[in-house]
């Protein structure tokens, strides 16, 4: 393997093989890494200059002074420009300019003066400075060569840069060849700045251009240089292999423009060479009737494509209207879809690779694959939820299908298998919530359960600091009201009243206030079962009783055991948030470990009491972590049967001190969403039979979609809801009778009320 590393070995193992078979070993590493999913980025093209101290050959951006106009855009320029980008959707505001003309030209160190800079790249931060301020676009920058200064000088106004490599050829920077007279274009210098561009943390773009008298060779050279200034700094968020395009009015305007099968070989062979996990771009506007190909050699991103301006580097070739170009990559099998400025990759570690500010947008933006959230929804926002697409095929459908027809069996999936299933991405996301719906009615049949219950939440002060939780108090005393501690009379009177008025349920959660011990929880369930004798009490989380059972020195077993001789029922499954200690470390590192709520749950389970299980996903988590919690639950399930349903909670965070801080995603995606729902049915298939979908924070359009994606339960009418409230949810504290029926009509289906541990109810409570 160390010669395949030089040139000479790559040379000797690509160039005899035919261009078919490097496309296909191309497109298995770039299926397997990105699935189905092409990105572009939506964004306006700003020449902040023309002029340029460089003299390439086949180039019509840069211009003399006296064919340039204005030397530089002025800063109202710059900004009605983002304007424009940011009221067609863009996300992303691309400069590019000449390098350095200020060494060349007079007019614009005059211009510079003038506007109070003695550079071109001190001017470029004000104006990307303004951008960032007054859009909502994020920069990237195009501005040529870049020392360690000037790069953190730029860093704070940039959410990723770029510099073309080209070509690592000295032979074309000799007489005759493009790059003479261009100091701005020999390898060294260029080669130098992407250095100093990783030095720095800079999520950065590079790239070939093919087809300017360069060998395959020499692409292999530039190819390798490329992957080791990555391998030493990780900050090559992609690489372009742009192929040339010959312009009227330049030297090379007579030079035969490379044909698609080098631009094919050159892709494939990046792919090779750079590796599955890198994003190989070609510019879809230069090769418009290749772009089947182009995917099918290794290309899984479209770079920027503009809705509002010109190519400026490539003029005579129009950027592909947006729908066309989703119709032609979902001809070849593909999806699609948007992404930021900075990669998915860099974006899903935006404190690493980002100054604060922008990591804060970014974050803000994305969901866990590191892609933009572009609908308006939110869990518990009250807005409606975007349509999905119909089914269909992609290049992941087979691989889908194939996952699918194992969970069918019941068997469970692995954690692999999970993942792949939460990147569904296009039609297969229908796909999958499909199959779910199917492994449901086979299942359960088509009937919606509910159970008519009340929330008590007897105490909304807590000793610890979660950081997704807005309900407590004691430690965020300013968010949402004041802090409060029922009396056990207060509790009592709230059960009986709820029994009054039909309920069958009482679930009984709170903080977990200093002065309580395991006796106060003890007094809870003794206070309500006297008031309610009938009443099924669902209480307690494992944090409650871990807290409980350690304050009286006892084990959980045999406290456990007392809790249920005093009159408790069932458990709820919360507390469970995602059962992974990377994301606990980060979203509640006091809380009760995976462990010890698997603990908690096992001896409930243990001794006659069952309970239900959760997720509360979408804040710092990825589809790994989901997968291993759904993991968790299904072999604890195996072992003791004692889950009755399983829960996805969606992530509200408008309230949530975590993403009020800035270090949590805005919730997850209606996608995610529906996936969560429709992979829980998948993956738990065999083990846990009732999947349910919370109204509260999906809202009632959320949960008629959630109904067609393996969903068979809305939970409970939540009389008195709070703990979603407080996060700034905007979906209500309760959801009625009718409104449980209403809601089934809409999907297809009819609603029956249940008991908690889903039997029948004697007589249906009044709509």
């Amino acid at each position: 393997m160390t010669e395949a590393g030089t040139a000479e070995g790559w040379a000797r193992a690509l160039i005899p093989q035919s261009v078919e078979s490097l496309m296909e070993q191309a497109e298995a590493m770039t299926l397997a890494s990105f699935g189905a999913t092409v990105t572009y980025s939506r964004k306006v093209f700003i020449p902040l200059t023309h002029l340029c101290r460089d003299v390439c050959h086949y180039c019509t951006f840069a211009k003399a002074p006296r064919n340039a106009g204005s030397p530089y855009l002025s800063i109202e320029q710059v900004l009605d420009i983002a304007r424009a980008g940011e009221a067609a959707g863009c996300r992303e505001a691309l400069f590019t300019l000449g390098d350095r003309p200020e060494d060349r030209y007079a007019v614009a160190r005059s211009a510079l003066a003038g506007l109070g800079h003695g550079s071109t790249l001190s001017y470029l931060r004000e104006a990307a400075a303004a951008v960032l301020a007054e859009t909502s676009l994020l920069p990237h920058l195009n501005p040529g060569i870049m020392d360690d200064d000037d790069l953190a000088m730029l860093r704070p106004v940039a959410a990723s840069m770029g510099l073309m490599l080209e070509s690592t050829s000295e032979r074309l920077c000799a007489k005759g060849g493009p790059h003479h007279g261009s100091p701005d274009k020999v390898p060294a210098v260029r080669l130098e700045a992407i250095e100093a561009a990783g030095r720095a943390g800079m999520p950065f773009t590079t790239g070939l251009l093919i087809g300017i008298g360069e060998t395959r060779m020499e692409r292999i050279e530039a190819l390798i240089a490329i992957r080791g200034a990555h391998a030493r700094h990780g900050h090559v968020q992609e690489v372009i292999i742009q192929n040339f395009r010959a312009k009227a009015d330049t030297r090379m305007a007579g030079h035969a423009e490379p044909p698609l099968e080098e631009h094919l070989w050159t892709i494939a062979a990046a792919r090779l060479i750079l590796g599955a996990e890198m994003t190989i771009q070609a510019p879809p506007n230069l090769q418009p009737d290749g772009l089947a190909a182009l995917m099918r050699a290794g290309v899984n991103d479209w770079g920027g494509v503009s809705p509002v301006t010109p190519d400026h580097v490539n003029p005579e070739a129009p950027w592909p209207h947006l729908m066309a170009l989703g119709a032609a990559t979902a001809a070849a099998g593909r999806v699609l879809t948007e992404r930021l400025a900075v990669g998915p990759r860099y974006a899903k570690e935006p404190e690493r690779w980002l100054e604060p500010a922008i990591a804060l947008k970014v974050r803000g933006e994305v969901d866990a694959r590191g892609l933009p959230i572009i609908e308006r929804w939110r869990a518990g926002t009250g807005e409606p939820p975007p349509s999905l697409p119909a089914a269909g095929e992609t290049m992941q459908t087979g691989r889908i299908e194939a996952i699918l027809d194992k969970a069918a069996l019941g068997r469970g999936l692995e954690e692999g298998e999970m993942v792949a299933l939460f990147e569904a991405a296009g039609s297969d996301v229908r796909r999958v919530m499909d199959a779910a719906d199917r492994l449901r009615r086979d299942t359960v049949g088509d009937a919606v359960t509910y159970v008519v219950n009340r929330n008590i939440n007897y105490t909304n002060i807590c000793s610890y600091r979660c950081g997704f939780c807005a309900f407590s108090k004691g430690t965020a005393k300013a968010l949402r009201g004041p802090a409060y501690r029922l009396d056990l009379e207060e509790v009592a009177r709230r059960a009986a009243e709820a029994q009054a008025r039909g309920a069958t349920e009482v679930c009984l959660q709170g903080g977990i206030h200093p002065d309580y011990d395991g006796h106060t929880y003890l007094s809870i369930v003794k206070a309500v079962r006297e008031a309610a004798p009938g009443i099924h009490i669902h209480a307690f989380s494992p944090l409650e009783i871990t807290h409980g059972a350690s304050t009286l020195g006892m084990e959980l077993e045999p406290y456990l055991t007392m809790l249920k001789e005093a009159g408790l029922s069932t458990l709820p499954g919360t507390a469970a948030e995602v059962l992974h200690e990377e994301v606990r470390a980060i979203i509640c590192p006091d809380k009760v470990s995976t462990d010890e709520w698997v603990a908690v749950m096992r001896a409930a389970h243990r001794v006659g009491l069952k309970s239900t299980a959760t997720i509360m996903f979408g804040h710092v988590d990825d589809y790994r972590h989901w997968a291993r919690h759904l993991r968790v639950v299904r072999d604890l399930q195996e072992e003791t049967g004692g889950f009755t349903e399983f829960v996805p909670l969606p992530f509200v965070h408008m309230e949530a001190p975590i993403w009020r801080k800035g270090k949590a995603r805005s919730g997850p995606s209606f996608r995610e969403a529906m996936l969560m729902q429709a992979v829980a049915r998948i993956a738990l298939h065999g083990a846990i039979s009732n999947i349910q979908a919370s109204w509260v924070k999906l809202g009632e359009e959320g949960v008629i979609a959630a109904l067609g994606a393996g969903v068979n339960d809305l939970g409970g009418v939540l009389m008195d809801e709070s703990i979603t409230r407080a996060a700034g949810g905007a979906n209500g504290q309760l959801f009625d009778v009718d409104r449980m029926h209403r809601t089934a009509e809409a999907a297809g289906r009819f609603a029956r009320q249940r008991t908690t541990l889903y039997g029948q109810v004697r007589q249906e409570a009044a709509a």
